[in-house]
C-alpha cells in the first residue's frame, strides 16, 4: 500500500516539472517572437524620424541654428584627438600631423522623439544633409580626408537636438621656429582653426569644457618629444568682421642625444686630433701638415652638413657657435706648425751664425798665438825686450769687446766708505765697502722652459697645455650658457 502511493507522488512531481519546462519554453518563443518586431520597428521609425526632420519640407540646411533662447551666435565646442605627429622639419618649417576632429552645436530643428529612451541617436555618413559650421584650419599647407574604407566621418543627432561631427583628417601646417637655441631648443608649432564666412555675430567657437585636446598614448616621434600643449582664443579682426578663432599650441622638445652623437661629439674628437701634431717632431714636415690639413677639411665637411639639415638664417645658432669655434681651433693647430716651422728655420740660422763666429774667434786667436810666437823668437835672437818688439808687430784685429758684468762694474767703480788716512774712524786701515745683493728670484715657468733649447720645441710645448685648457674654458662657458638659457614662453605667440 505504502509503495503504491509513493510511485503515485513520483508521478505527479514528475508531470509538474514537466508542465513547468513547456511553458518557459513558450515564453521564450514569444520572447523571441516580439523582440523580432520591436527592433524591425525602431529601424523604421529611425528612417521616418531622418525623413521628418531632414525632410526638405522641414529643414533647410542653408540657415544656421538659432542660438540660446533663439537669439545670439551659434556656438561650437571643437575638441581634437592627436593621432599622430609623422614629420616635424626644420628646413622647412613645417609639421604634420593627424588629428580626429570633432564639433558640437546644437540645432532646435532636428529634435525628435527618442521612444522612452530606445533611440540614443541617429547616426548619418553624409556631410550634407544638415548645416555645418564652415571651419578651416588658418595654417594649414596640405590636408586629405581618409576614404580608406569608408569616409572616415560621422554625424550624430541626439533627441534634444544636440549635434556631433566626427572626422579624422591628415594636415600638413606652417610652424615658424626660432633656432637660436638649436639642438637645445624647444619648438612651439600652433593649430589654427576659425570661421571663415561666419563672424562672431553669427557664430562663435568654444572649447569642450573636459579634455579639450587629447593625445594618444602611443605618441612617438622620432627627434621630438611633446612636452604639453595649451589651447586659446585667436578671434581675428578684419574690415569685413571679427571672426571666431581657436588656437592649440602644441611644445616640442628636441631630443639632444641624435645631435650629441651625431654633431659634438664627431666635433670634439676632430679639435683633440688636431693636437696630435704637437707631439710629433718639428721636422716631420709632412706628417704634421697632412694631420693639420685633414682635420680642417674634415671638420669644414662636417660644417657644411650640418648647415644643410638646417634652414639659412640671420642669426647664429648654437650650434654655429660650436663648429665656429671647433674649426677655429682646428686650423689655430695648423698654423701653429708654421709658426713652429719659422721658429725652427731661425733657430738653425741663429745655430749657423754661433758657429761662423766661433770659427771666426778660433782664427784670430790662432793668428794672433803665431803673431806673438813669432815676436818672442825674433826677440830672443837679436837681444832686444819684449816690450820694444811688441810694439812693432802688425796691428791685428782686436776681438769684439765683451761686456762686463754688473758685479764688475759695481765693484770697478765703488770706493771706500773708510779713508786709508790717519783721520779715519779708530786709526785703523779702511776697509773697502761690500755690497751684497739678493740674489735674482727664479721664475718657474722660465726655468722650465729653458729646458728645452729650441724656440720652436718651447711653442710646441706651450701649445700642448694651452690648447686643451682653453678648450675646457669654452666648454663649460658654452653648456652653461646655453643649457640653462631658457626661452621665453609667455604664452601661445
Amino acid at each position: 500500500m505504502s509503495e503504491t502511493a509513493a510511485g503515485a507522488g513520483g508521478g505527479v512531481a514528475a508531470s509538474g516539472v514537466g508542465r513547468l519546462s513547456a511553458l518557459l519554453s513558450l515564453l521564450l518563443m514569444m520572447l523571441m517572437l516580439m523582440c523580432g518586431p520591436v527592433s524591425a520597428n525602431l529601424r523604421a521609425r529611425e528612417k521616418q524620424i531622418i525623413d521628418e526632420i531632414i525632410g526638405s519640407d522641414n529643414y533647410d540646411k542653408r540657415i544656421r541654428p538659432a542660438g540660446a533662447n533663439d537669439t545670439g551666435p551659434a556656438v561650437v565646442h571643437i575638441n581634437i584627438m592627436i593621432r599622430n605627429v609623422q614629420t616635424i622639419s626644420d628646413v622647412k618649417m613645417e609639421y604634420s600631423i593627424q588629428i580626429t576632429f570633432r564639433e558640437q552645436w546644437t540645432d532646435q530643428r532636428l529634435t525628435f522623439d527618442s521612444m522612452q529612451g530606445r533611440i540614443q541617436y541617429l547616426t548619418l555618413t553624409e556631410t550634407e544633409m544638415v548645416w555645418m559650421p564652415d571651419l578651416f584650419f588658418k595654417n594649414e599647407k596640405e590636408g586629405h580626408f581618409h576614404n580608406i574604407i569608408l569616409p572616415n566621418l560621422y554625424i550624430r543627432i541626439y533627441p534634444d537636438g544636440g549635434v556631433l561631427y566626427s572626422i579624422r583628417i591628415s594636415l600638413t601646417l606652417s610652424c615658424p621656429m626660432n633656432l637660436k637655441l638649436f639642438p637645445l631648443d624647444r619648438q612651439q608649432c600652433q593649430l589654427l582653426m576659425a570661421s571663415y564666412g561666419w563672424t562672431t555675430e553669427d557664430l562663435v567657437f568654444l572649447w569642450k569644457d573636459v579634455e579639450p585636446v587629447q593625445v594618444t598614448k602611443n605618441l612617438h616621434l622620432p627627434r621630438f618629444t611633446l612636452e604639453k600643449f595649451i589651447t586659446d582664443y585667436c578671434n581675428s579682426k578684419t574690415n569685413t568682421g571679427e571672426y571666431s578663432c581657436l588656437l592649440v599650441a602644441l611644445i616640442f622638445k628636441r631630443e639632444f642625444s641624435y645631435y650629441l652623437i651625431q654633431y659634438y661629439i664627431p666635433c670634439c674628437m676632430l679639435v683633440i686630433v688636431s693636437w696630435v701634431s704637437f707631439w710629433l717632431d718639428q721636422n716631420a714636415v709632412p706628417a704634421r701638415v697632412a694631420l693639420g690639413v685633414t682635420t680642417l677639411l674634415t671638420m669644414s665637411t662636417q660644417t657644411s652638413s650640418i648647415n644643410q639639415s638646417l634652414p639659412p638664417v640671420s642669426y647664429t645658432k648654437a650650434i654655429d657657435v660650436w663648429t665656429g669655434v671647433c674649426l677655429t681651433f682646428v686650423f689655430g693647430a695648423l698654423l701653429e706648425f708654421a709658426l713652429v716651422n719659422y721658429a725652427s728655420r731661425s733657430d738653425k740660422h741663429r745655430e749657423k751664425l754661433k758657429e761662423k763666429l766661433k770659427e771666426q774667434k778660433l782664427q784670430w786667436e790662432r793668428d794672433h798665438a803665431a803673431a806673438l810666437e813669432a815676436a818672442l823668437q825674433e826677440a830672443g835672437e837679436d837681444g832686444h825686450t819684449f816690450g820694444m818688439r811688441v810694439s812693432v808687430l802688425p796691428r791685428q784685429p782686436a776681438p769684439p769687446p765683451r761686456p762686463r758684468r754688473l758685479m764688475d762694474l759695481l765693484v770697478a767703480k765703488t770706493k771706500p766708505l773708510v779713508s786709508r788716512h790717519n783721520g779715519g774712524m779708530g786709526g785703523d786701515k779702511g776697509r773697502p765697502c761690500e755690497i751684497h745683493l739678493a740674489a735674482p728670484r727664479q721664475n718657474c715657468c722660465r726655468t722650465w722652459l729653458s729646458k728645452f733649447p729650441t724656440r720652436s720645441k718651447r711653442i710646441d710645448v706651450i701649445s700642448r697645455i694651452t690648447f686643451p685648457i682653453v678648450f675646457a674654458f669654452f666648454n663649460m662657458a658654452y653648456w652653461s650658457t646655453y643649457l640653462f638659457t631658457e626661452e621665453e614662453e609667455d604664452g601661445p605667440k
